[in-house]
Order: structure tokens, then C-alpha cells, then sequence
């Protein structure tokens, strides 16, 4: 039997942190022995918000460098870049026009980043989840990896593609979101009360990837605790909760081990020891990830033969989908 279909997207904005890694990407590579997986960087998204060019390249060949560092086998999944696949804003108008209005009004992520970006409410961003339904129905992806706040425009993708094959002739497979049930949630080290983020501007918030030893110690030992002394995982104390959810998935040690270890110990001991943990499970990545920058052909011919390989997938479902609407 052959392996199910599994489509994720991640977009090129900043630098990917602790906690992409460790609520998604960690999950990906994890998943590549058991789907057939197609990784898509999906910068065609990422200009819903003003973009500078140069950046924004730059950005896509970091990200596709950080995604192999992180352990993306390109033996295994196949790694590309939205916009060298045209069917994607193609597709994404044909779904347009088979959408309703009151269906894209009511997409809350839409809502909440017009608020974060008040004087760029643009088309694209309202439309958006049309081109991420085009993402992953031009896949016929079985399922899709989704965080709480991506299930509505994975509903949105069901319902336009089961729409699309009622009204014109099967041309879908209906999607499944695919919920990691360990999927972790890392919160900010300053604010434990908010999710980690790469938007948030404050030095001591998040730790990416790429960060040096001293800047990991520098935002460790400023991490948020509590006035409590003892080490325990308790989800009412979120500041030392958070941290220990961090050392429990990086040590992989279970959390009655973890609380034994330090009992009797203070939040100094324990800090240090997060430390560690985090420096020695980074350390590989930022090195690789620095090789494979000093290689950008190497990089940039692993996402042109990711594209040639999923090329084919998306101008059969394209080509079918014309054909069906009469445009062809």
C-alpha cells in the first residue's frame, strides 16, 4: 500500500525559533518515514505583508537551509518554493470564484492580522486562504498538519474541494487534518501567558535556532519563574511549566525523572541544565545550517529538483480542474 500524502507549508518571515521547531518542524521530520511528505515554502503568503525583495529572497534560501539542518531528508520528502510552481495562484483563482464571500469572511486569522496590520489591509490577505486551499489540493494531500489556528482554513479547503467535485466532476482528494496529539506549545520565555513568536520584538522572548551559546544563557537565566521554590510541572505555575515542557522535549526524559533530578534544587540549578540541553540540542543544527549556507547551489538545486519532482502533481490536478470549469 502506498504511503498517504502528507502537504506542509511554513513561511519565510524571520528566523525560525524553539518553538516552530519543537510544535511543528520536529514533528516533520519525524513523520518522513511514515507519509510521503511535500514541504512547501510558501512565500507566494508570505507578501500579503510588505515585503522587501532582497530580504524576502534571502529569507526562502535561509528557511530551505534551516529545514534540512533541522533533519529534512530529501531522500524521503520532497522541499520547494511556492512561487517556482505556477499552478498555485492559478488554481487559487479558480477556487476563488468558487467561494463564498460570507465563507472567506468569517476566517478569524484574517481578523486578527488585519488588526496587527491596520494600514495594509490588502485583497491578498483576505484571500489567502483560497491560495492555501490551492496548496494543498493541488497535492491531493490525504493530510495536513494543523495547529489550532489553522483548522478553519483546512475546513475551507474541505468544503471548497467537496463543492468543486459535487458541482463540476471529482477532481479532489478531501483532505484530513492531521492532529499531532503531542503536538507541543512552547510560550514565551518573558510571557510565559503568550504563545513564543517570531513577531514579538522584545530581546528576551524567544530562542531561534540560529542564536550564539552566550545568547541562549543571556534569555534562559532571564526567563520567567515564579516566587515558588520547588520544580514541579504544574500547568497553574506557566513561567517554570513552559521551561520544563522545553527541557522534558529536548532531554527526553519523563517528567517524574525531571522532578527528582531537581528536588530540593533551585531555579538556579535548573536553569543552568536547560542550559545545556538547549545549547547541545541546537549546536548541530546552527552548524549544519552555516555549511549549507557557504553551499547556496547545493541548496538552491535541492529546491529546484523538489519543484521538478512535485511539478507534475500539480499540472495534472490543474490541467483536470481547467478542463472541468471550461477553461480548456
Amino acid at each position: 500500500m502506498s504511503k498517504k500524502i502528507v502537504f506542509s507549508g511554513i513561511q519565510p518571515t524571520g528566523n525560525i525559533h524553539l518553538g516552530n521547531y519543537l510544535g511543528a518542524i520536529k514533528n516533520w521530520v519525524e513523520m518522513q518515514d511514515l507519509y510521503e511528505n511535500i514541504f512547501c515554502i510558501v512565500n507566494s503568503h508570505a507578501i500579503t505583508i510588505k515585503q522587501n525583495p532582497n530580504e524576502l529572497r534571502q529569507n526562502t534560501l535561509n528557511l530551505a537551509c534551516t529545514l534540512l539542518a533541522c533533519g529534512i531528508d530529501i531522500e524521503k520528502s520532497s522541499l520547494f518554493v511556492q512561487s517556482d510552481i505556477d499552478e498555485h495562484p492559478a488554481l487559487a483563482w479558480i477556487l476563488d470564484c468558487n467561494i463564498q464571500m460570507g465563507d472567506m469572511s468569517r476566517m478569524t486569522q484574517f481578523k486578527d492580522k488585519s488588526q496587527k496590520n491596520s494600514k495594509n489591509i490588502n485583497v491578498g490577505l483576505f484571500n489567502y486562504p483560497a491560495l492555501m486551499a490551492a496548496d494543498i489540493l493541488l497535492y491531493q494531500a490525504d493530510l495536513v498538519p494543523v495547529g489550532a489556528d489553522q483548522k478553519q482554513h483546512i475546513e475551507l479547503a474541505r468544503n471548497v474541494a467537496i463543492k468543486f467535485n459535487r458541482d463540476y466532476g471529482k477532481a479532489f482528494k478531501i483532505p484530513e487534518p492531521l492532529i499531532i496529539k503531542e503536538s507541543a506549545r512552547i510560550m514565551g520565555l518573558d510571557n510565559p501567558q503568550i504563545k513564543m513568536s517570531k513577531s514579538v520584538k522584545s530581546p528576551n522572548h524567544a530562542i531561534f535556532l540560529l542564536d550564539s551559546n552566550d545568547e541562549i544563557e543571556r534569555k534562559i537565566k532571564r526567563a520567567t519563574t515564579d516566587s515558588s521554590s520547588n520544580i514541579i510541572f504544574d500547568e497553574n505555575r506557566v513561567g517554570i511549566y513552559n521551561l520544563l515542557s522545553i527541557y522534558e522535549l529536548l532531554s527526553k526524559k519523563s517528567r517524574s525523572d525531571i522532578e527528582v533530578e531537581f528536588e530540593n534544587k533551585g531555579y538556579g540549578d535548573f536553569k543552568k541544565a536547560l542550559c545545556e540541553v538547549v545549547i547541545n540540542f541546537i549546536t548541530p543544527i546552527r552548524d549544519e545550517y552555516l555549511r549549507l549556507q557557504n553551499n547556496k547551489d547545493y541548496v538552491l538545486n535541492i529546491l529546484k529538483d523538489g519543484a521538478e519532482q512535485v511539478k507534475p502533481i500539480a499540472k495534472a490536478t490543474y490541467d483536470r480542474v481547467k478542463e472541468l470549469v471550461g477553461l480548456q
